[in-house]
C-alpha cells in the first residue's frame, strides 16, 4: 500500500505525517481509527485476547504508522475463533441479530443496534434525498431482499423505516423474493405514491421488470441495488425497461457487507464517472489497473476508515461487532476526492451535478469469482456486458455461468452457460449471437484475454437453458457465475 494517501489525508486532517505508512482518505472531522483501536481493545474481549495472541500492547500504538502495522483481522483469523458475546464492547449482545452465509454457505451471527442502524440509514438517506428526491416525494419503499434471518431484508426496511422517522414521507412494504406477492402488492399501492423504489439485488430486480407484465413505466421507479457488480449497459438497459428516465439518478448501488452494513453508496457523481469510464476502457484501466469497471461508490470518512492491503480492502468502523483493520478479501482500492476529480478532469470529464466531497472507494468482488484461460482473468462483468448489448439482451435474462471446461484431449474451452427469458427456447441462432457479443466485449474490455488466448480459442462456447433450469438458474438461489 502506497504512501501519497495517508498523508495527504493526514495534512488536510491533522498535519503531516513522517514515517513509513498505508492509504487512507478522509476530509474535515474524518474518523480517529487510533480513538477507535484503542475504544475497541478497552471493551471488547475478543480484541483484547487478539492483541494479546500477537504480541500488541495496546498503551504502544499512538501513532497512524503504528496504527498501519496491527494484525489484520478476518472471519477465519478473528470472528469464527472467539464467542459470539465477546466480539461486542463489554461482551454483550446487540438487541438485533442477522446472519449471513457468504461465498463458503457457513453461517456467520452480526449482532447490531439500534444506534448501529442509525449510522447505516445516512447512507440510505443520502440516497434517497440526493438520487432519488424522497424529502418531496411520496416514496413507496419495495424491499426485495430475502427476508427471514438473513441481513439484506431486515436491515434495508429498518433503514427506510429510520428515514420515515426523520421526516421522509416514505412508506415500507417487504415482499422480499416472493414474485408472485410483488406482483400483487405493488399494483395496489403504487398508484397511491410519487414513486415506487425497488431494493433488491440486482438480477433479481431485472427479472422482475423483464418477466411481470406491470406498468413500471407508469410508477416512477427507482432503484436500489446491493452485492454485485453490474455494467453501466445493464444500468441502461433496466432504466429503460422500468421506464427511467434518467440513469444517473433513478439506480443507485450500495457498497455493504454483512459484517458492517452499507460502507459506501453510489451519488450522481460517482455513476456520472462510471459512466464516462465505462466508454472508455483505457482510461478505466490507468486510473483501476484492471481491464473491468469495478463498483464506484463514496464513502463518509467520518465513520469508515478504508485501507489497502496488496489490491483489496481493508476498514476500521464501529458496528454492534467492532472491526479493526478488518479484511473483507474485496479487491479494489481507494481514491480521494481531490485526485478522482483531477483525475477525470484531465481526461475530459465534466461533471453535471453536485455532490458530497468524499474520497472514493472502488470494488471488483471477490478474487475467487474470476476465471483462468490461457493465463488469462476473464471477470464476470465481461460476460455480462456482452449479454447487455440490444442484439441479444431481449432473448436472455442476463444470467449466466461460466466454466473453463476441458474436451477429452484436454484441452480447455471457455463455455457460458446463458439463462433464457422466459418463453424462450434454445435456437442455434440465438447461441451464435450470444456468442458472438460476448466475443466482442471480451476482445474490448480484456486486454488480457485479447492477447493471451489463441484466436481459435477465443469464441466462447454458449450452452442456452431455458428460465429457472434447476441446474444452473434454480429460483430464488443467490446466484453464482463461475464454476
Amino acid at each position: 500500500m502506497g504512501l501519497e494517501t495517508i498523508e495527504s489525508w493526514r495534512e488536510e486532517a491533522w498535519g503531516p505525517v513522517r514515517g513509513a505508512g498505508f492509504r487512507a482518505v478522509g476530509r474535515a472531522c474524518p474518523m480517529d481509527p487510533l480513538e477507535l483501536f484503542h475504544q475497541v481493545a478497552a471493551t471488547v474481549p475478543a480484541y483484547r485476547s487478539f492483541l494479546a495472541e500477537h504480541g500488541v500492547e495496546p498503551a504502544d500504538v499512538t501513532s497512524l504508522e503504528r496504527f498501519s502495522r496491527l494484525p489484520m483481522t478476518s472471519k477465519d483469523t478473528y470472528i469464527r475463533r472467539h464467542p459470539l458475546p465477546d466480539l461486542c464492547r463489554d461482551g454483550v449482545i446487540g438487541d438485533m441479530i442477522a446472519v449471513s452465509s457468504g461465498s463458503t454457505g457457513t453461517p456467520s451471527f452480526w449482532p447490531r443496534t439500534v444506534a448501529d442502524e442509525r449510522v447505516i440509514a445516512a447512507r440510505f438517506e443520502e440516497v434517497f434525498r440526493d438520487s432519488f428526491g424522497a424529502r418531496e416525494r411520496r416514496t413507496l419503499a419495495v424491499v426485495c431482499f430475502a427476508l427471514g434471518t438473513w441481513v439484506g431484508g431486515l436491515f434495508t426496511i429498518e433503514c427506510c423505516r429510520h428515514l420515515a422517522e426523520r421526516g421522509y414521507p416514505i412508506t415500507v412494504v417487504a415482499p422480499g423474493t416472493d414474485r408472485r406477492e410483488i406482483a400483487r402488492v405493488l399494483p395496489e399501492l403504487a398508484p397511491h405514491f410519487d414513486q415506487v423504489v425497488l431494493l433488491g439485488y440486482p438480477p433479481f430486480l431485472k427479472n422482475v421488470i423483464d418477466t411481470e407484465p406491470l406498468p413500471w413505466a407508469d410508477w416512477n421507479v427507482k432503484l436500489v441495488t446491493a452485492g454485485e457488480v453490474f455494467s453501466e449497459e445493464w444500468r441502461t438497459l433496466v432504466a429503460e425497461r422500468a421506464g427511467i428516465a434518467d440513469p444517473v439518478r433513478g439506480i443507485a448501488s450500495l457498497y455493504g457487507t454483512a459484517d458492517a452494513g452499507v460502507l459506501g453508496n453510489e451519488t450522481p457523481l460517482s455513476v456520472e464517472l462510471r459512466r464516462f469510464l465505462s466508454g472508455r476502457p483505457d482510461t478505466a484501466r490507468e486510473l483501476f489497473g484492471e481491464s473491468r469497471l469495478p463498483t464506484l461508490v463514496q464513502y463518509d470518512p467520518r465513520v469508515r476508515f478504508f485501507e489497502e492491503h496488496e489490491g483489496t480492502l481493508l476498514f476500521s468502523g464501529d458496528n454492534g461487532v467492532p472491526l479493526i483493520r478488518y479484511h473483507i478479501a474485496d479487491e479494489g482500492g481507494v481514491i480521494p476526492y481531490e485526485r478522482m476529480m483531477e483525475f477525470a478532469g484531465r481526461h475530459g470529464f465534466r461533471s453535471q451535478v453536485a455532490g458530497p466531497r468524499h474520497p472514493f472507494v472502488y470494488v471488483f468482488g471477490r478474487s475467487h469469482f474470476t476465471l483462468s484461460y490461457y493465463g488469462a482473468n476473464v471477470y464476470p462483468e465481461n460476460i455480462a456486458v456482452g449479454l447487455e448489448q440490444p442484439e441479444v439482451s431481449g432473448s436472455v435474462t442476463g444470467k449466466f455461468v461460466m466454466e473453463a471446461a476441458e474436451d477429452a484431449d484436454h484441452d480447455r474451452h471457455l463455455t457460458v452457460t446463458v439463462e433464457l427469458m422466459p418463453g424462450e427456447k434454445p435456437a442455434d441462432e440465438v447461441a451464435q449471437a450470444v456468442g458472438a457479443s460476448i466475443l466482442a466485449q471480451l476482445l474490448r474490455l480484456n486486454s488480457e484475454f485479447a492477447n493471451y488466448v489463441p484466436a481459435a480459442q477465443q469464441l466462447p462456447s454458449i450452452r442456452l437453458r431455458e428460465a429457472g433450469d434447476p441446474e444452473y438458474f434454480p429460483p430464488g438461489a443467490k446466484h453464482r457465475y463461475t464454476r
